[in-house]
């Protein structure tokens, strides 16, 4: 019997619709795909430097981000998202929805953008 390596995710990180970027969800991963476990800050910031390497591979940066797709573990870590939050978008701030108690135990957070690349204000 053959055996077939897994096909890998059924999903882009990065889709280009015109002047918008949207970037699928980004946990804290590493380059080969693999969870790295960690604390909630950890894996947060692990997953908003995924945001920044995909950005950067359309020219772009976190201040393009018009949208996000929060998605926190713990409703107890709201507080500290929200003030780590602030150190990767400075205002205007981008919209965003945020939900909490969701994900699995090892993903603590993960987080999906839409990016705006057009000329002018988004």
């Amino acid at each position: 019997m053959a055996v077939t390596a897994a096909p890998g995710p059924a999903f882009r990180p990065l889709v280009r619709a015109g002047d918008f970027v949207f970037v699928s969800g980004q946990a804290a991963v590493d380059e080969a795909g693999r969870l790295v476990p960690g604390t909630f800050e950890e894996q947060l910031r692990r997953s908003m430097e995924n945001v920044r390497r995909v950005l950067a591979q359309a020219g772009l940066d976190l201040a393009h981000v018009v949208r996000t797709g929060c998605y926190v573990h713990d409703p107890a870590d709201a507080l500290e998202f929200n003030r780590l939050y602030r150190e990767y978008f400075q205002p205007p701030l981008p919209a965003r929805t945020t939900l909490t108690g969701c994900l699995t135990d090892e993903v603590r957070f993960e987080i999906d953008v839409v990016a705006y690349a057009g000329g002018g204000e988004g």
